[in-house]
């Protein structure tokens, strides 16, 4: 297993039945995939293969059935006789079952009652599998980043705040729709309780209630951009900045802070709309644990994330969470994200030197 899932194809050896040997037939080759489906009656008893395991399913067959399918196999397909099927699934296997294999159920992810005849069950696992094998490859490595679902508009909003030639108007109104967009996912990551209401009918409502203790980060000046859709979701929220110094020391310095007195008892969302090498998210992030914001509570938001700081970040603070729009190609040797946006703060506040009027001289 641990050769499939580093890509490397195995040698399966296939056993025997009939003479209890396993070096009767031609080992078979498995070549390593997206996914692997492990299956065994003892499979949840090695707590080595249960960790390997991404996803625990326990069929649940009523006995009188497994007894019926187990005489045809053995008789068909075996051909042993029927008292001696009997007499081995009194003696050992029933017993084995009760000792063994059904105590494993309780370290099962998913319960399947019925077998093959639960469709809704079964679909509802295949709807997961294809769910993960259309995510990122980097979601696949760490489960707490999450990628916005992509749409034609998503991609299209995409297409114009990349180019080059959008005016600034444009950029910025796009810019708002994703990370409006971004926000909303973000907030979907926050815990709830359940709430019921009342509606104008005298009906009740089972809803759930907002996470009241919130506040939103922002990382100077990229990040301001992203308070706007913050605060149009959440009323009235307080909004803390941090100000780090991105040259010369590769966003290593501190310049400035201010955060509410109680964000340590706050989830808090940082803002930053753009992930590059990751230096300065953790700067951030590190001055957040730092004032006592449990890791757990941190929240990650950006436009576009590049791979290298995702994995700086992920790797340094594994229980916090990053949602993004999209993940780019990478990095290039001048450490800008590729395709990317450029610099996105002079774009979005429309501080590029390129669109500054000429500075006129005076004579004396």
């Amino acid at each position: 297993m641990e050769k499939l899932k580093h890509g490397q194809a195995v040698d399966i050896p296939k056993y025997d039945f009939k003479s209890y040997k396993n070096d009767v037939f031609p080992a078979r080759r498995v070549n390593p995939s997206d996914v692997i489906i492990l299956e065994g009656i003892l499979i949840f008893h090695d707590p080595r293969v249960r960790d390997l395991m991404s996803m625990k399913i326990f069929v649940d067959t009523d006995a009188d059935v497994r007894l019926a399918r187990r005489i045809r196999r053995d008789t068909v397909q075996k051909g042993r006789d029927i008292n001696t099927v009997l007499d081995q699934y009194s003696k050992f296997v029933k017993p084995a079952f009760d000792d063994f294999i059904l105590p494993t159920k309780k370290y099962a992810d998913v319960i399947i009652p019925r077998g093959g005849d639960n469709h809704v069950a079964i679909d509802l696992i295949v709807q997961h599998i294809r769910t993960k094998l259309g995510q990122h490859d980097l979601c696949k490595i760490y489960p707490n980043l999450y990628v916005i679902h992509s749409t034609f508009q998503i991609r299209g909003m995409h297409t114009l705040i990349r180019d080059s030639q959008t005016t600034k108007h444009d950029f910025v109104f796009y810019a708002d729709r994703l990370i409006r967009l971004v926000v909303e996912h973000g907030l979907g990551h926050l815990p709830f309780t359940e709430k019921q209401v009342i509606t104008p009918t005298d009906s009740v409502y089972t809803g759930v209630d907002f996470c009241k203790r919130l506040c939103g980060v922002s990382v100077i000046r990229s990040g301001e951009s992203m308070e706007n859709a913050l605060r149009a979701c959440c009323k009235g929220i307080k909004i803390g900045k941090i100000l780090i110094h991105r040259e010369g020391d590769n966003g290593q310095e501190l310049i400035y802070e201010k955060l509410p007195n109680d964000i340590s008892d706050r989830h808090v969302l940082l803002l930053d709309p753009i992930l590059g090498t990751g230096n300065s998210a953790v700067q951030a992030i590190s001055l957040l644990i730092k004032k006592g914001v449990p890791e757990s509570n941190i929240i990650f938001l950006n436009l576009i994330s590049a791979p290298q700081g995702v994995h700086v970040v992920c790797k340094r603070f594994p229980r916090i969470k990053i949602v993004t729009s999209e993940i780019e190609v990478g990095l290039n040797e001048d450490y800008r994200v590729v395709p990317g946006m450029g610099e996105f703060g002079d774009r979005y506040f429309g501080t590029d030197d390129d669109d500054q009027p000429p500075v006129p001289v005076v004579p004396h």
